[in-house]
């Protein structure tokens, strides 16, 4: 029989995927290395597991030990399947800006979860650096495994993910291409890759708001790089330990903007469902194809799974808070925002019930409907009015008080088609989909859309 003695053991051995359609402006074949086969759906199970038994080995890690790490999710998740398997506990610390589905995946995986402000220095204590380091020393038979540090962490990539790679490409890697965070990965992979060939280029990918371009090119660490960005699992506001500089050719910054939207391509048009730091990854090989040529090889690590970035990246509201989307229409402003049903109240139903629904839900217009179409509309200002003329209007009907009903328009209508329509006597528009339900648009929808395009 063919299996495994449990779930470690599949850790590694991930396959080269070639891109197509994202590269097409490339002159080069571009190979993903797609590590979200790993079983913990990231690279960092490699050295997850490498870190945990290593520091057996050195008699840090007791049985019934504790392992506290600091960690932005991926690494958490490997530690802890380790855990699980070998019996240890875990307490991670990890910062605000982490998507929810990573920190609800570590809990799952039985975890203690800390969340810690990421808008502090690595030396504040509030930091989750800090507060991970002050565990250890608090908590008995505990280890901080402090992954940036822990030169583990790129001996594992030296053992495994660098050979893999040179194996599964019979040596005619170029360049290797790798979102740059804690520094094994590219530094252990990269270190495997130039033993075996020199001249192949090893490419960091940064995210602006790190040092580690600037501290690459100068030498320099300096503070005044670092500032607050959204890219997930690349970048740093200090040097790890891992890093060796002289392992890497370039370092190459990408916008937050255009990692999350290359990451939804890779998606859409390679059908290969990755995290952010890929969409960084390609967005800034595109940014050096000027340095690219026919016979080059190029290797792009894709670090992490898609399904930890559905409430962000692959969250169309989301995206367009950040003006990462541009809506251009109707259809694409309903298509960015959470689609709830249409908040609407029936021509017989009373106006003190259209106040309740005001009140709830927080909105300041009702269409009024009669057999499924509208024929009238109630506004708060409208409402406020008449209840200072006659306060038993409560008690009418929606019909007999209603203003005129919103102007209903095509899904395809551009967006600045809609002043024509919304003013400060008709504060929203109606819109029918393809299934026939109707939606509404106020001035806030609009006001956001535009603010963000």
């Amino acid at each position: 029989m063919a299996y495994y003695q449990n779930i470690l053991e599949t850790i590694g051995h991930t396959p080269l995927v070639k891109l197509n359609r994202v590269t097409a402006e490339l002159p080069c074949t571009v190979l993903a290395k797609v590590e979200f086969f790993n079983p913990g759906h990231s690279i960092k199970d490699r050295m997850a597991v490498k870190m945990i038994e290593d520091a057996e080995k050195a008699g840090l890690l007791k049985p019934g030990g504790t392992i506290i790490e600091g960690t932005s999710g991926n690494t958490g998740m490997g530690l802890a399947m380790a855990a699980i398997v070998k019996g240890y506990k875990c307490i991670f610390t990890i910062t605000d800006k982490q998507s929810k589905e990573k920190i609800d995946i570590l809990k799952a995986l039985g975890a203690e979860v800390i969340v810690c402000p990421t808008n502090v220095e690595p030396e504040d204590p509030r930091s989750y650096y800090s507060v991970a380091r002050r565990l250890a020393r608090e908590i008995p038979n505990s280890i901080y495994i402090d992954q940036y540090n822990n030169l583990s962490n790129r001996q594992a990539h030296y053992e495994t993910t660098g050979p893999e790679i040179w194996e599964q490409t019979e040596g005619k890697i170029t360049h290797l291409v790798v979102g740059a965070g804690t520094g094994g990965t590219i530094t252990g992979t990269g270190m495997f890759l130039k033993e075996k060939n020199p001249h192949i280029q090893v490419w960091a990918i940064d995210t602006y708001g790190s040092l580690l371009k600037k501290y690459h090119d100068t030498g320099e660490i300096d503070m005044n790089e670092v500032y607050p960005y959204i890219t997930e699992g690349i970048g740093e506001d200090f040097v790890p330990a891992n890093y060796d500089m002289r392992v890497i050719d370039h370092f190459e910054k990408v916008t937050d903007k255009d990692g999350a939207i290359m990451a939804r391509r890779i998606t859409k048009e390679e059908g290969i469902f990755v995290g952010y730091s890929a969409g960084s990854a390609v967005a800034g090989l595109l940014q050096l194809k000027d340095r690219l040529k026919p016979e080059h090889l190029v290797v792009v690590i894709f670090h992490d799974h898609g399904s930890r970035y559905v409430g962000k990246i692959y969250n169309d509201q989301w995206m367009l808070e950040r003006g990462f989307l541009h809506v251009k229409t109707v259809k694409d402003m309903l298509n960015a925002r959470i689609q709830d049903r249409l908040i609407a109240i029936e021509a017989h139903e009373t106006v003190a019930h259209a106040i309740e629904l005001m009140q709830h839900h927080d909105i300041g217009q009702l269409p009024v409907m009669k057999n499924g179409e509208p024929i009238g509309s109630l506004s708060e200002s409208g409402i406020f009015n008449k209840l200072l003329r006659d306060h038993h209007i409560r008690n009418a009907s929606a019909e007999e008080v209603m203003e005129k009903p919103f102007p209903v328009v095509s899904m395809d209508t551009p967006i600045e088609r809609l002043s024509a329509y919304i003013n400060k006597d008709n504060g929203a528009v109606l819109c029918k989909d393809e299934s026939g339900n109707y939606h509404i648009i106020t001035k806030y929808d609009i006001i956001t859309a535009l603010a963000s395009a």
